[in-house]
């Protein structure tokens, strides 16, 4: 006696089977998702990334150097952040996943490093981005060598002298903050000049140095303009396999690693297009650099002033 819907049953479940079993396989074997960069995350997506990275790399140099990268092909946007909505001068946010300009790109890897989750985060940035962390556009530090610097001391010092040695050149920097604030941001505040004297390394003599350079120290581009010198772009040095030094930051149109030769060769282009066009275009001195410290202690932040 046959029972061909019993065969027929038994052929199809053995066919679904091995389906299933294809299927299982295929899964195991397929690619995984692509990452997602950190500018493609949500808050809660990075809140939980830097939970993970301070887990999976106690090595404070080396979790700069991969958040840093995780950012690479972040969009680049200047003037990306204000004190919106704590004070309302302008309408921008006090902080941005999505795009970046340079020193917003540091400020951020600098304080997810030094974070495990989100509100720590959140506290860190505001931390390094205004002197003794209180927000306002007052107390932000607006220049370079002589705020931001000096303000995150304790995360930072500028080796800049000591690693140039003999070849060490220098430049006097004159900063108004009350003409700045008043006339930037329309904010009336007695504050006296500021003069100090600036030691950074040419151009010419950057190749003698970098071996020196540790992952996570800060660059400072140091630029020449009508015979004023200023830092007019910042970022990180960060290290190849074999141990090459890089230069990871947020320049138009997106946050990019090269080599410091890379760099000078684009800035050197550059200033030949100004010179044929006409334009009295900055150009480029040399660089400052900024040494992680060895200990760090985060200072706490000064009482937040209430109305």
């Amino acid at each position: 006696m046959k029972f061909p819907h019993k065969i027929a049953s038994f052929a199809l479940a053995a066919l679904l089977a091995a389906g299933a079993g294809a299927g299982a396989q295929a899964a195991t074997t397929a690619p995984p998702p692509p990452q997602k960069q950190l500018f493609q995350m949500t808050p809660a997506e990075a809140g939980a990334y830097i939970a993970r990275m301070r887990v999976a790399e106690p090595d404070l140099r080396k979790r700069i150097a991969a958040i840093g990268r995780r950012n690479l092909g972040q969009p680049y946007a200047l003037n990306l952040l204000g004190e919106f909505p704590y004070q309302i001068h302008d309408t921008l946010p006090l902080f941005s996943l999505a795009q970046s300009d340079c020193v917003v790109f540091a400020e951020h890897t600098y304080a997810m490093a030094l974070s495990r989750n989100w509100e720590e985060f959140f506290w860190m940035l505001q931390r390094i981005r205004y002197k003794d962390g209180v927000i306002g556009v007052a107390s932000r530090n607006h220049y370079t060598e002589q705020d931001w610097n000096q303000n995150n001391a304790w995360l930072l010092t500028d080796v800049s002298r000591q690693l140039a040695g003999d070849f060490a050149a220098s430049y006097q920097l004159t900063v108004d903050r009350q003409r700045f604030l008043r006339t930037q941001h329309h904010t009336e505040v007695s504050l006296p000049v500021q003069v100090s004297t600036e030691y950074y390394v040419p151009k010419e003599r950057v190749d003698g140095v970098l071996a020196q350079l540790e992952q996570g120290d800060m660059v400072n581009v140091v630029s020449l303009r009508d015979g004023a010198y200023l830092t007019t772009h910042v970022g990180l040095v960060v290290t190849t396999a074999d141990g090459k030094r890089m230069f990871l930051h947020s320049a138009e149109p997106q946050v990019r690693e090269e080599s410091f030769e890379q760099f000078a060769a684009r800035a050197a282009e550059r200033e030949q297009q100004n010179a044929r066009a006409g334009r009295n275009g900055r150009k480029l001195a040399g660089f400052k650099f900024l040494r992680l410290n060895d200990a760090i202690v985060v200072p706490p932040a000064l009482p937040q002033p209430r109305p």
